[in-house]
């Protein structure tokens, strides 16, 4: 009878351990599930960007307004007739080199 009962703990033990812990148990399966929401939000991110995208060449395609707003803002580019003025702000190192001269 004890033999029939050490038998059965053992394998009971080698049963949980192998759940808890053996391929496919459950701690496999939290590992995954936590991969999937992770994934998930990465998908639900691109999503976002590619429809932000697909805006952005739709307005590309339509409107000859986001392509000026485009070459002004990524190219810097002017109309004729305007005027481009750049301001520049001193930086502290030219004050130092302008002070050390004088």
């Amino acid at each position: 009878m004890r033999v029939v009962v050490v038998v059965l703990v053992a394998l009971l033990i080698y049963l949980q351990t192998t759940l808890w812990f053996g391929k496919g148990g459950i701690r496999d399966e939290q590992l995954l599930e936590r991969d999937v929401v992770k994934l998930q939000t990465e998908v639900l991110a691109l999503k976002e960007r590619n429809q932000t995208l697909a805006a952005e060449v739709l307005d590309l395609k339509q409107g000859l307004e986001a392509i000026e707003e485009l070459a002004r803002t990524e190219m810097g580019m002017v109309k004729d007739g305007e005027l481009f003025f750049q301001l520049i702000n001193p930086t502290q190192g030219n004050d130092v080199d302008s002070a050390a001269h004088e």
